[in-house]
């Protein structure tokens, strides 16, 4: 595969270690005490070694691609030297029977001849017909040796004829035999395996090996994810790793009988220019994947946001100034490897087509009717099922290469492989002429805003390399990523999947999550502004300034280019500068608070904006990755929209508030049918209209028999915890009486359980009592509701309401939980507002999150005498960005510059802790 030689690594000497275990067996008589200190001997020179190979990486004299092939190596002599101690010295066999013979193979990556630091050595025992006593008991030492030197050993020990018959059964084993590699011992029984392989088990089985292996990578894809473009991606598993590129080799290998990626040029699979890629990015990925071992000081594959800075740096991504930058760097070349490995897959794939050596779907079933075979001149035709373009289609009119994409989502079908082969190298076709060219814009606006499936297309387009070549502002963001915990994937991906969200909520198969975004986008004007818009509204991300406004200025240029009116440009043009204004507004703001809902309608101004934006709002905050929308933003964005809506329509927001709170009551009165009519209108009666408009009927019915229940129980203190899946949340609602610091109290009791919390809400009761809604995750972001956490996390409360349980104490110990967020930094940022409320001031803090950090912030509050009449809180990955709204101890804004730096001084103290 186009390995290196570990140059300039001294390796372990076989010979001179031979010698000097058998200088130790002629002085040494007991076979138990030679065989310890002979362990003792090939330990320290088989760890200097190792060690040697480490420093040499490290230090850049060697790639990591040739300590992988240097430690490949030192196994090798290793296994040699004990195979040779133990038949001498232990179990000689002065007249060896026919039955008295081993082979010991090498298989997986070890028979590539690589090893990456801490991986498994996979070894394949050959023996004769039968076992004998001589063989196990040489096996035996040879695998304990190995296993006192601390490796990780897969081994199996087969006849020849038992490999070939599981081989043909289990397409694992094949593989494993596929890449087997003689290291030492009987060279004849290899030979034998060898010829029985290829004889046996390969030729009838070829086409079922091809569709085994693509099958075994499709599965391995949506287990690590389908898209390449994860922002953590898996350096060996993942959609573009070394898996992938071994998979092909694999195929090559059983197919050609190559023993080197290089040959598969001369069986025309790729050209020479083709397999210098395929080189380039075998050796990126070893290189990552030795360092990230090497790092992590384990077998971690998975490059994770608090390796990739350290990774970055030995990789020689460096900037002084800004190592974010650096990372980013980095990161964006592993991503391009990763899509240099797609194009050769689908090259790779287009080959074995044309030589009928890959399964073919069945063409009816792909095939519309009115797509016609090839017949004449044309430039493009039915070919097995997909679309694929005559041979000058493309240097005829470089167009084309985008006609191709739209008439195949027209039609429903796939590109050829080979189709997609030739676009790839014909990309420098696509010129400012074409760029320019009317017909070319049309085509591309055609594809973009499609009623089929825009995301399917745009992503064939990206990975075909059309995408970039033709919206340069868009290849500039291909493979781009923003070195955060919030965004899952890189800016391009990103931007693919919103388009994507957008169609799906047209065609409303997302009614359900988004009933409302549903329904207005069938009244929205202009369908070409909403989808240029999304597909523009992070595209300057990553360019110096606001990227918002840079984005503003693109989307107006490219929006010109693409033939739009001058009112859907200027409708663009604001939906990319202010793509932030409705989430922030939900997510950061009380909506309850008129003033709010005036503020963001100054902004937005028109109903068809205001459609606009929740569109493009819903499906930007879905695209940035799992797990990242939820039910609750759901509802602020929907209360946001039906507010502004109302004061839009000339109507006010306070009858319109109001209808939905009588709403609200009506529902769980019908709801609390059993319970008395006096009771069930006093406990309607305790709570104010915040409280109404927060939840839904089902949750305000579990709080209220909650209450009920524990006033019939005269306690002073109940918890109820609820869990949704979907959401990945556990709601925690804590009803006890209130007093001044409850919530920083109770916030710090759930940090200190292991729950992190992403949205709370803080009430007050007509008669004094709080009830207090958590929404908790568990370090990996799911619910936290099993049954052992709820009762620690009552524990706590109870402990630290009792004042037995130091809450900063314990919070100190927690501080370095977080190794992943302890990769960033982020600025503190304070933000007093008070025009955003009339009645209260905002505060805004921003910090990195961390476990306790809104208890540290709320604490910070209460030891300034604030009092929260509510707060929003909100996380984005590793930053936290919460909202309180305060007032003095007087019920009065916090106005005074002094009173405003003090408060400030105390909550940076907080945030810097």
């Amino acid at each position: 595969m186009g390995l290196e030689a570990p140059d300039r690594i001294e390796l372990l000497d076989g010979e001179r270690l031979r010698h000097q275990l058998t200088a130790l067996a002629h002085d040494t008589g007991d076979q138990s005490k030679l065989r310890k200190e002979a362990l003792i001997l090939i330990k320290a020179e088989f760890n200097a070694v190792r060690e040697r190979v480490k420093t040499a990486v490290e230090s850049g004299a060697a790639t990591g691609l040739a300590g992988a092939r240097a430690l490949s190596e030192l196994q090798d002599t290793t296994i040699q030297v004990l195979y040779d101690f133990a038949t001498k010295h232990f179990y000689y066999a002065q007249n060896p029977t026919a039955a008295e013979r081993l082979s010991v193979v090498a298989t997986g990556g070890y028979g590539r001849g690589l090893l990456a630091p801490f991986s498994d050595i996979d070894l394949l025992f050959v023996r004769p017909f039968k076992q004998t006593p001589w063989g196990e008991s040489v096996i035996e030492f040879i695998l304990y040796m190995l296993w006192d030197l601390g490796l990780k050993v897969g081994h199996a020990t087969r006849s020849v004829a038992e490999c070939i018959r599981l081989a043909k059964e289990d397409i694992t084993i094949a593989t494993a035999l596929l890449e087997a590699r003689f290291l030492w011992g009987d060279p004849q029984l290899y030979a034998d395996l060898r010829k029985a392989f290829w004889a046996e088990a390969q030729g009838a089985t070829a086409t079922n090996f091809v569709e085994a292996k693509l099958a075994e990578r499709d599965t391995r894809h949506r287990r690590q994810g389908e898209s390449r473009y994860l922002v953590e991606p898996n350096v060996k598993e993942g959609k573009g790793g070394l898996r992938d590129l071994q998979t092909l080799y694999w195929i090559g290998k059983y197919l050609y009988h190559v023993e080197d990626a290089v040959d598969l040029v001369q069986h025309n699979v790729f050209t020479l220019d083709e397999y210098k890629i395929f080189q380039k990015a075998d050796m990126f990925l070893w290189n990552v994947r030795v360092h990230l071992h090497y790092h992590v000081g384990r077998a971690e594959e998975r490059l994770s946001f608090d390796a990739q800075p350290e990774i970055a740096r030995r990789m020689g991504f460096t900037d002084e100034s800004n190592s974010q930058r650096a990372v980013e760097r980095f990161m964006r070349e592993y991503f391009l490897v990763a899509k240099d490995v797609g194009d050769l897959t689908r090259i790779f794939c287009a080959a074995l087509e044309v030589q009928n050596r890959k399964p073919r779907r069945s063409f009816a079933r792909l095939l519309p009717g009115f797509l016609k075979p090839r017949s004449g001149e044309e430039d493009f035709f039915a070919d097995n099922g997909r679309l694929n373009a005559r041979a000058n289609a493309f240097t005829r009119d470089p167009v084309n290469m985008l006609r191709i994409f739209k008439l195949a989502d027209e039609k429903d079908v796939g590109v050829h492989p080979a189709a997609l082969r030739t676009i790839t190298r014909s990309l420098d076709l696509i010129t400012d002429d074409v760029r320019n060219d009317p017909v070319a814009n049309r085509l591309f606006l055609d594809i973009l805003s499609s009623k089929r499936d825009p995301e399917k297309t745009l992503r064939r387009l990206n990975e075909s390399g059309v995408f970039g070549r033709f919206v340069p502002e868009f290849g500039r963001v291909v493979g781009l990523m923003q070195f955060n915990m919030y965004h899952h994937f890189t800016v391009d991906e990103h931007l693919i999947r919103a388009v994507g969200n957008v169609a799906a909520i047209e065609r409303g198969e997302l009614k359900t999550d988004h009933p409302v975004s549903t329904d207005v986008i069938k009244r929205i004007q202009s369908r070409d502004a909403l989808y240029c818009a999304i597909l523009t509204h992070d595209i300057a991300k990553g360019l110096p300034g606001d990227h918002s406004d840079v984005g503003a200025a693109i989307a107006e240029s490219l929006c010109k280019r693409l033939g739009l009116s001058a009112p859907d440009i200027d409708a663009v043009s604001w939906l990319v500068r202010n793509h932030l204004v409705m989430s922030d507004t939900a997510q950061k703001r009380d909506i309850s608070d008129p003033k709010t809902v005036k503020h963001f309608i100054d902004q937005v101004q028109s109903p068809e904006m205001l459609r606009l934006l929740l569109v493009l709002t819903v499906a930007d905050i879905r695209a940035v990755g799992p797990g990242v929308w939820n039910g609750w933003k759901g509802q602020l964005l929907r209360e946001l929209y039906y507010e502004a809506e109302s004061l839009m329509s000339g109507g006010d927001s306070t009858p319109a508030r109001g209808a939905r709170v009588r709403d609200a009551k009506e529902s769980l009165r019908l709801r609390l049918a059993d319970m008395p009519e006096a009771e069930r209108e006093r406990a309607i009666a305790r709570h104010y209209d915040s409280y109404w408009l927060a939840f839904d009927a089902p949750t305000h019915e579990r709080h209220i028999r909650m209450l009920a229940d524990a006033d019939s129980r005269n306690e002073l203190f109940t918890m109820a915890a609820e869990s949704n899946a979907f959401r990945a949340i556990t709601d925690v609602a804590i009803y006890t009486p209130d007093h001044p610091g409850l919530f920083s109290q109770l916030a710090g009791a759930v940090a200190v359980s292991g729950g992190s919390i992403v949205d709370a809400k803080a009430f007050t009761t007509t008669d004094g009592f709080a009830l207090d809604v958590f929404s908790v995750q568990d370090a990996e972001g799911g619910p936290f509701g099993d049954a052992a956490r709820i009762a620690r996390l009552r524990e706590s409360i109870t402990q630290t309401l009792a004042g037995t349980l130091y809450l900063r104490d314990e919070l100190a110990k927690r501080r370095n939980a977080n190794r992943r967020a302890n990769a960033f930094r982020v600025e503190p940022r304070i933000v007093f507002d008070n025009e955003a409320s009339a009645i209260a001031t905002v505060v805004e803090v921003e910090g990195l999150d961390r476990p306790g950090f809104l208890y540290d912030v709320t604490r910070a509050m209460f030891d300034s005498s604030l009092s929260i009449s509510s707060s929003i809180v909100a996380t984005y990955g590793e930053r936290a960005i919460d909202t309180f709204y305060v007032r003095d101890g007087y019920g009065h804004k916090i106005t005074h510059p002094e009173r405003i730096e003090s408060v400030r001084r105390k909550l940076l103290a907080a945030l810097e802790a």
